[in-house]
């Protein structure tokens, strides 16, 4: 029994707070382990309570079966040729299994080795990158914020983006990171390991525009993921650390050492053999930049084209939700369209003048220095024919009849054969007489020009400027020959339509859309002159039942506008007054007194809603110089109303966009015609299902349409569109061109194609030249297009007449009278039944009128 006088004595010791050693261990020991378990506690509370905090309105975990990240609206031709890219991220989304296994390998092997055995968060690295962004932000440390990122993570970043956008998303703050955190867990619990992947293989940043690796396979080397090299997935593999840092494009050199890093880590972790690490690091990198095909294609056109979705669809969905847009474009006539505006408009360009070098190098100094610094740009290029280079006349010959010219490391030869056009400006000099007979009147030494590299052949073929003693001088081989050239201030549009499937099938803008992004296709309002005249003859013969044979007095006449209180006395171009003149040859002539008097017939308000009633969305001045094209169109509007001529009256609206497509495959709109040969079947059958209920509003008898384009016909065949009939395919159309040649035209049409070229200035600085035409400056453009558009496709002539109510018979084309078959001067017309002249020319071998007739029909 223990003493109480020591139990007493230890009381008082421990009362007096002085207990003996061992018992202060012990007590010591219990402490810490209260302390301890409150601490954890208290951590484990506070990890509950931040992680509650923090993960308040984290986006939801995507499914991914339903993940719809932001991805590359495509614009394809009507043949499935890819015209154009929008985006904000150029992102393609590929299936895992697409993947390739040693890709998925490389990025693991590079970002995060331990993927397949962790939890999603690489604990200590976010502690770090969070504890030093704290230090950062109070100042007790500097430099950057540090990354301590798995996959998981970097995956659980692009969902925050998406939800929250970049900035928030990439903030360096540790809310963020602890976010980051937390989301990067909630996707370890949700989905598995290679659905993490997908996402991230997908979403991953690549630099140059690419995010995922598909994207990236096409933006550095123009394959397909599934095509690519050990060596050129491990360098796509190197790039998410530091894009930049590691651009191929930028820093080849560090996309090396980055590669080799990868393939290192590789070989480390028993993914690839010694030989094959061996192998693609031994690899150049050689990359290429994605091709920009919306500038190098069909910008004019694809542009129209992005500006219709976003009007429709809004500027979103064109840059984020993966549209597919087919349009009508057939990409040969495009490519054809293309080639006759640039070699139309050189030509015209040519026959305006030289305005000059582009820059003179005075001293020899001068010019070695850029001849010096052409080398180094050139380095081994070899020169190719046809295409365009800056080069320095180096002599000029004592006679005149050539220069030397510098091309980078290139030495050759500018014989006067290519460049007798280079007179001073003159627009009202004639061309033909006033080529240059000494190269010494265009260049001298230093002048830095324009060269068109060329062959021999194509010097002596160029028909304009020929000469044979000339040619002589040309030698045959063993020089480089160059053709002098000048950028084309001029400007021209195209626009090309299928009447039948109603669909725009080439269009161009201008000269060069990066110069310049005006679409003068859509935009550029101008006065259409002559090709006007149809509109009015279609009034007469559809409201005053005018004929080809009703006669019109060609004489002088004043108009005077009581309004303005001025007087306007209209001429024909040959500035003559022929008297009494058939409707048929005062359009073919292209006449201007008779097209005025047709117009006042018709009336000016008539005339107005009739031009409305056509297809013109511009309005109509309301004067009597609207008959002389005096109203401006656009080119795409003119197009769409010889359209109606071309369809016999029937006016429907063209299309551009053949269909849209989501990114799931669904039909947005199809406008597909049911004879497009590029189209799928399914979509054939069911738009041209859909078009049986879209007949089109027939704005003019079939009847009128068919004397119309008769009319048109014969402007080809015996008028101002002569030219046309080196198509050699039936053709109708009409020449137009305004007063002092501002503006020329040619509106003209095969059964299947129809197609309008403008050429004319944006400001009007001045004419286009005294001799410039429509005939002679947009025809040849109209002709070189459709030769191309329509090789190989053989085009009947239009529709037959018999199966509607016309009446076809010889007529005088003196008095618009009966004629006998193969008499002089007659001619065979059209005529609605009824409206068909009863009198004959007097001739004692005439056949009765109404046997004739009879026969005739």
């Amino acid at each position: 029994m223990a003493d109480p006088k020591i139990d007493r004595s230890r009381k008082k010791l421990v009362l007096d707070g002085v207990p003996p050693k061992r018992n202060i261990l012990v007590r010591l020991m219990k402490l810490v382990a209260v302390l301890g378990l409150m601490g954890a506690t208290a951590g484990v509370l506070a990890i509950v309570g931040a992680y509650y905090i923090f993960s308040d309105g984290l986006p939801a975990i995507p499914k991914v079966d339903e993940y719809w990240p932001p991805i590359v609206t495509e614009v394809y031709t009507d043949d499935a040729v890819l015209a154009g890219e929008f985006y904000n991220e150029r992102r393609k989304v590929v299936p895992y299994e697409r993947i390739p296994k040693r890709l998925v390998q490389a990025f693991i092997a590079s970002e995060d080795s331990s993927f397949f055995d962790h939890f999603g968060v690489d604990v200590l690295g976010t502690t770090r990158a969070v504890s030093k962004t704290v230090l950062t932000k109070l100042g007790l440390r500097g430099g950057g914020v540090q990354g301590g990122s798995t996959l998981t993570q970097q995956t659980a970043k692009a969902v925050l983006i998406s939800a929250e956008g970049y900035k928030e998303a990439t903030a360096k703050t540790p809310k963020r990171k602890i976010r980051e955190a937390i989301l990067a867990f909630r996707l370890e619990q949700a989905l598995t390991k290679e659905e993490i992947l997908y996402l991230y293989l997908n979403n991953v940043f690549l630099g140059h525009h690419s995010y995922g690796v598909q994207s990236a396979a096409e933006n550095y080397y123009r394959k397909d993921v599934r095509d690519l090299t050990l060596g050129e997935m491990t360098l796509i593999a190197g790039l998410p650390q530091a894009p930049s840092r590691y651009s191929p494009f930028l820093r080849p050199d560090s996309a090396k050492k980055r590669r080799s890093y990868v393939l290192g880590r590789m070989l480390t972790e028993g993914m690839i053999s010694k030989a094959e690490h061996d192998q693609a690091n031994a690899e150049p990198v050689k990359v290429y930049p994605v091709e920009d095909v919306f500038h190098e294609f069909a910008p004019y056109f694809v542009e129209q084209v992005r500006k219709d979705v976003v009007d429709r669809y809004g500027n979103p969905v064109l840059l984020k939700e993966g549209l597919k847009v087919f349009t009508t474009m057939d990409s040969e006539r495009q490519r054809a369209a293309q080639d006759s505006v640039l070699d139309g408009l050189m030509s015209v360009d040519k026959r305006q003048g030289w305005r000059g070098p582009v820059m003179q190098l005075a001293t020899e100094p001068e010019r070695s220095a850029f001849i010096s610094k052409a080398r180094k740009a050139m380095g081994k290029e070899e020169l190719v024919e046809n295409r365009l280079y800056v080069g320095v006349v180096t002599r000029l010959d004592d006679d005149g009849k050539g220069a030397d010219v510098q091309v980078g490391p290139h030495q050759g030869r500018l014989p006067l054969l290519g460049m007798r056009w280079a007179r001073k400006v003159n627009p009202e000099s004639y061309y033909p007489a006033s080529m240059i007979t000494s190269v010494k009147k265009a260049v001298a030494v230093g002048d830095v020009v324009v060269l068109r590299h060329v062959v021999k052949k194509e010097l002596t073929d160029d028909k304009e400027q020929w000469d044979k003693k000339l040619a002589e001088d040309i030698p045959e081989e063993g020089v480089k020959l160059f053709r002098l050239e000048q950028t084309p201030e001029a400007q021209s549009a195209l626009v090309s339509i299928d009447p039948h499937r109603q669909y725009l099938t080439a269009m161009v803008g201008g000269y060069d859309f990066d110069d310049n992004e005006f679409n003068r296709a859509f935009q550029a309002c101008r006065q259409p002159g002559s090709s006007f005249k149809p509109f009015v003859y279609s009034a007469a013969l559809e409201q005053l039942e005018w004929t080809e044979a009703t006669v019109i007095v060609d004489s002088p006449i004043v108009e005077h506008d009581p309004d303005n209180k001025v007087s306007w006395k209209p001429a024909n171009y040959s500035e003559e007054f022929v008297g009494d003149v058939l409707l048929r040859t005062a359009l073919v002539n292209s006449m201007n007194i008779p097209a005025v008097k047709t117009f006042g017939a018709v009336g000016v308000h008539n005339m107005a809603d009739w031009a409305k009633k056509l297809g013109m969305t511009t309005p109509m001045n309301m004067d009597f110089s609207a008959a002389l094209g005096s109203s401006c169109v656009y080119p795409f509007d003119l197009a769409s109303v010889y359209s109606t001529f071309n369809r016999y009256g029937r006016k429907k609206p063209t299309y551009f966009i053949r269909k849209v497509e989501d990114r799931f495959g669904r039909t947005l709109e199809d406008h597909t015609a049911f004879d497009d040969a590029w189209a799928p079947l399914q979509d054939r059958v069911a738009a041209g299902y859909a078009r049986l209920f879209e007949p089109g509003e027939q704005v003019m008898s079939p009847e009128t349409g068919y004397i119309l384009t008769h009319l048109l016909r014969g402007v080809v065949l015996q008028g101002t569109g002569g030219p046309a009939q080196k198509l050699g395919k039936p053709a109708a159309g009409k020449t137009g061109t305004t007063n002092d040649s501002f503006d020329a035209w040619f509106a003209g049409y095969t059964k299947d194609l129809v197609t309008v070229a403008w050429v004319g200035y944006d400001l009007n600085p001045h004419p286009l030249g005294r001799y410039e035409t429509g005939g002679r400056a947009a025809l040849p453009i109209w002709l070189n297009y459709m030769k191309r558009a329509l090789e190989g496709r053989p085009q009947p002539e239009f529709y037959p007449w018999q199966s509607m109510q016309l009446a076809r018979l010889y007529i005088d084309k003196k008095t618009g009278k009966v004629a006998s078959p193969g008499a002089k001067g007659a001619e065979l017309m059209f005529f609605k039944k009824g409206t068909e002249p009863k009198e004959a020319v007097p001739d004692k071998n005439q056949v009765g009128v109404d046997q004739f007739m009879m026969g005739a029909q």
